[in-house]
């Protein structure tokens, strides 16, 4: 469907949003259906579910979808500030480029943050060499929010055991469990552990309008040609363009925030499909571009009112950038799974979620049981090999041949803690395809982060041998040189000299300027944000309306 609604670049948008994705589509839609004239810029294409594919080779490892990687973004990776970064294979800040963000080939594992996350710090105090801290609001506060995702998103699930509180029930039951799952299920109940529902932003059932899953096994990566994976692009955008308020302008790649006299936003400069440089009046500016892109705008908007970078009084954008650890373990059984079939998880275990001084270490996470690598065949071939196989000959093709229907992987998903050495910078000497500053991530996990990695790790181990699998191997625990969640880099705070926005997201610095995505994180979770993300941004949107009805932008 081609857009309705057009704005000329000098009449002034009630609000400028940047970024599509999982805050950026809500926020449009909250925002266009209330009335308010919105622009979206957004620097990928404009995809409809009829133009997503399976094509392992241009999705997986051309990086269709994330930008074309590394070669046209031109990102940097070093795990220290004293060291020069250099371009990785695989690109450090992981995010796909498209109207509908990360939300379009997320895997949508949803879990909602419990009412500790908020308060953590509260409950186990400082820990040393980082920025470890409660956030602005409460779980009770964003619960409505949750709910929301829930029905106008659409959340499959059923409440489990270790969930925090709920209002409503979900709108749809959970997802079929697969073969993973119900091994999971064994191994855990001889462990005397809990296994309970995934919960999905997925489909099992016709919802708002949008149909079932297929069970194609796409999920993880791809876009879904359906419409059944709950993406901003699905679900959210089709309101806002309807709304008659709305504009969504693609290949919109911007670079800088202008102020005015008085320090506020007022026009937004990008570059269009050919490279021309256009700029678009706003009363308002809403940052909804991810944890990395996010500060780099800001960055890029130094001015000699802001020499800094635009909303960094508190020199905390960029920094604070957490990934979440990861852990993962691959076990064989000895009939056919044929796990790569349907949504990646069907059951997860949280009974690990919380911090436990008996550890050791901070630390809590959840396992989830899935097919991982061995979804699609030639990432089992790359990826999902055990590592005494060898990587070619009669050997690999039989191996391959007999695992590929009988494997699955455990995965365990865990912390990462704020430090300032953690952050997303400006390269000197490195730039993207528009030739903008290319985004230099520096990061070293916390070594509680991977000892809690490594921990979940044990446990998958343990739940493979009680499952009765006939092999079993761990991947070493490596240190993370990048990923999907890209969390904290403008962390929201009631201190402006700690914290980049206030509770209802606005800059302290620049009451016009708004910032809602990964990046207003102050901690991690436990290893799935994309809920959270968005029941911030149904909140931030409510706080929005309210401030604009009172004149108070």
């Amino acid at each position: 469907m081609a857009n309705k609604k057009t704005y000329p670049l000098d009449h002034a948008v009630d609000f400028v949003i940047v970024g599509s994705g999982s805050a950026g589509g809500i926020l449009a839609k909250e925002l266009s259906t209330a009335g308010f004239d919105v622009v979206v810029l957004e620097q990928g294409p404009y995809r409809r579910a009829s133009d997503f594919k399976h094509d392992e080779l241009s999705v997986v490892f051309r990086d269709e979808l994330q930008g074309g990687g590394v070669a046209n973004s031109g990102q940097t990776f070093r795990d220290d500030e004293a060291k020069v970064a250099i371009k990785p294979r695989r690109q450090p800040a992981r995010y796909a480029q498209n109207v509908g963000g990360a939300s379009v080939h997320f895997t949508a594992n949803f879990w909602r943050f419990r009412e500790i996350d908020f308060k953590e710090r509260s409950a186990l105090g400082a820990i040393s060499g980082t920025n470890f801290a409660d956030w602005p609001i409460t779980y009770d506060e964003l619960e409505p929010y949750y709910t929301k995702v829930d029905w106008e998103i659409g959340v499959s699930g059923a409440p489990g055991p270790n969930d925090a509180p709920r209002s409503k029930p979900f709108p749809m039951p959970p997802m079929p469990v697969k073969s993973s799952g119900v091994l999971m299920e064994r191994g855990a109940k001889k462990l005397g552990l809990t296994t309970q529902p995934e919960p999905l932003a997925i489909l099992s059932k016709p919802h708002n309008g949008r149909p079932a899953c297929i069970s194609c096994g796409y999920c993880m990566f791809f876009g879904c040609e359906v419409n059944a994976k709950s993406s901003t692009l699905a679900a959210m955008i089709p309101l806002a363009e309807a709304s008659g308020h709305c504009e969504i302008r693609p290949d919109s790649a911007v670079f800088k925030i202008e102020t005015d006299k008085r320090g506020r936003a007022r026009e937004v400069l990008y570059l269009d499909k050919d490279g021309k440089e256009r700029a678009q009046k706003t009363r308002a500016v809403v940052l909804a571009a991810n944890g990395a892109e996010t500060p780099r705008l800001l960055l890029m908007s130094a001015s000699a009112q802001h020499p800094d970078g635009l909303a960094n009084s508190s020199g905390f954008v960029g920094r604070n950038l957490m990934f979440n650890a990861h852990s993962a373990a691959q076990g064989v059984f000895p009939e056919p799974l044929n796990d790569y079939k349907g949504v990646q998880v069907t059951r997860i275990i949280h009974d690990f979620y919380e911090s436990d001084e008996k550890r050791g270490f901070y630390g809590g996470g959840g396992l989830d049981a899935r097919p991982l690598w061995s979804a699609t065949p030639i990432l089992h071939a790359l990826e999902g090999m055990p590592p005494d196989v060898p990587s070619w000959g009669a050997a690999f093709k039989d191996e391959m041949a007999h695992n590929f229907t009988r494997q699955m992987c455990i995965v365990g998903s865990t912390t990462s803690l704020a430090m300032d050495r953690n952050n997303i910078t400006l390269d000197p000497s490195s730039v993207d395809k528009w030739g903008r500053p290319a985004i230099r991530v520096t990061y070293r996990d916390h070594p509680d982060d991977l000892k809690m990695a490594g921990f979940l790790q044990d446990q998958a181990m343990n739940i493979f041998d009680a499952a009765g699998a006939t092999k079993t191997w761990r991947y070493p625990l490596q240190p993370t040189n990048g990923g999907e969640h890209l969390l904290g880099t403008c962390r929201m705070g009631d201190d402006p000299a700690s914290s980049v926005i206030d509770r209802d997201h606005r800059s302290h610095d620049v009451p016009n300027l708004f910032i809602c995505d990964g990046s207003s994180f102050v901690t991690s979770g436990r290893g799935q944000p994309t809920m959270t993300i968005m029941a911030l941004a149904f909140r931030a949107a409510d706080r929005i309306k309210a401030a604009a009805a009172a004149n108070n932008i």
